[in-house]
């Protein structure tokens, strides 16, 4: 009997800070670090969750910033903003895209975010194809990788996490990629060949994200 998974809410969009505008909506993405996606998921440890805060380049599909956590503040969102910082390799605009959840609102997450003249973006609608290349990533670390429940207790999970997104980054190639891993495919100027289909005759941004 297949076991049915608890979905648990990683986004609480209902608060008093600032909300931004949908900038990524039909924008064209071309090159590497002009957009980052983000999101929140969560690991099953036992009877307890862990939190998983990703910030992934929507060009590559690199993975430049994580943080697992034991809570949803917004201290592990900054932690993998950080590292998605300090790992950089271009000095071009950035634009930054999440949901509208209190971390990315909180005024440390967008201080930080601003000095480092990174543009804030965020979903406007609730629909999930406003964020949808930051869900599926998600999705890919924890099917692929193992990660949907955990065993191992929080300190050994950290670790299969950080080893499962260097697996991640450096071996896994995207078929939205031209088949490139994601390392390889940040290190790209033009633009990346897709080799799948796409049926939806109503392709948008966000749908050619995935």
């Amino acid at each position: 009997m297949r076991q049915r998974r608890r979905n648990v809410v990683t986004t609480d969009s209902r608060h008093w800070m600032r909300k931004y505008s949908n900038l990524v909506k039909n924008l064209v993405v071309t090159r590497p670090e002009q957009v980052w996606v983000s999101d929140i998921t969560y690991i099953r440890l036992g009877n307890q969750w862990g939190y998983l805060s990703l910030i992934t380049d929507a060009y590559s599909r690199k993975i430049m910033g994580y943080c697992f956590r034991e809570d949803l503040s917004a201290d592990g969102c900054i932690e993998a903003l950080t590292m998605a910082v300090n790992n950089r390799l271009y000095h071009e605009s950035i634009i930054h895209h999440s949901d509208r959840g209190s971390q990315y609102c909180s005024h440390k997450y967008v201080d930080l975010l601003l000095s480092n003249n990174i543009a804030i973006s965020m979903t406007e609608k609730g629909d999930p194809y406003e964020n949808a290349m930051a869900e599926r990533v998600n999705g890919i670390i924890k099917m692929e990788f193992n990660l949907y429940e955990s065993t191992l207790g929080f300190d050994q999970t950290k670790i299969k996490i950080s080893n499962s997104i260097k697996s991640y980054n450096e071996l896994r190639p995207h078929a939205s990629c031209d088949y490139l891993t994601p390392n390889a495919a940040h290190l790209q100027s033009e633009k990346l060949k897709k080799r799948w289909k796409n049926y939806n005759r109503s392709f948008n941004y966000q749908n050619s994200l995935v």
